[in-house]
């Protein structure tokens, strides 16, 4: 069976040379092409494409929106987002939206029947400088998860007492200070680490190898 493919681009000589590349393979099948988002998410004939070519930037609704009400209805269809121009806030915007690949319009039409291909196949085709900036943005996230966990080397020795089952009374004898302000120090660590108990912490401060 031949790959379903539905294009939506506004730009109409673009959608008309990959109306016409799909066209060349035997292996796909151009099953419908829209200029821009439909007001609801149906598909001319009923037919239910494979992997949908969708613009970023169409005029009305864009890309995103649309492709996030596509996957609300039909999660199981491939959807590639094609781009003019990197623009970072777009690109995590679409992956969160659904989309399961990304490439800039410059790179078609050489290589854009092997991304469809490897769309349908359950891959991620991305351009290099796309990939880039999908890890370069996962690695900030990761950062700032980091930062705003970070203990004052107090709280790590008092999270660490928890840790190893001592009491309160425990870990104010080891490092020279009162339960009273042992207590302080823990809920300044609930309120870091955003649990409400101690099992939480424990295993919030193993997960993320606190101490």
């Amino acid at each position: 069976m031949p790959i379903k493919v539905l294009i939506v681009e506004d730009n109409p000589n673009l959608r008309q040379a990959l109306k016409s590349l799909v066209a060349l393979s035997d292996d796909f099948i151009c099953v419908g092409d829209y200029e821009r988002a439909t007001p609801d998410v149906s598909f001319a004939g009923g037919i239910l494409p494979d992997v949908i070519l969708m613009d970023i930037d169409l005029p009305g609704e864009n890309g995103i929106s649309f492709t996030r009400r596509i996957k609300e209805k039909y999660p199981f269809i491939n959807i590639l987002m094609l781009t003019v121009v990197e623009q970072e806030d777009k690109i995590m915007q679409a992956i969160y939206a659904g989309a399961s690949g990304y490439l800039i319009k410059s790179a078609i039409p050489e290589n854009i029947l092997e991304n469809i291909r490897v769309l349908y196949k359950g891959g991620s085709p991305l351009t290099p400088s796309i990939a880039r900036i999908i890890f370069q943005n996962i690695q900030h996230q990761l950062n700032s998860k980091k930062e705003k966990i970070a203990l004052s080397s107090r709280e790590t020795e008092v999270l660490a007492g928890l840790v190893k089952g001592l009491t309160y009374k425990m870990i104010a004898e080891k490092h020279f200070i009162s339960v009273d302000t042992v207590r302080s120090y823990i809920r300044c660590v609930y309120e870091k680490l955003e649990v409400h108990s101690r099992s939480e912490a424990i295993v919030k401060a193993i997960n993320d190898k606190l101490v």
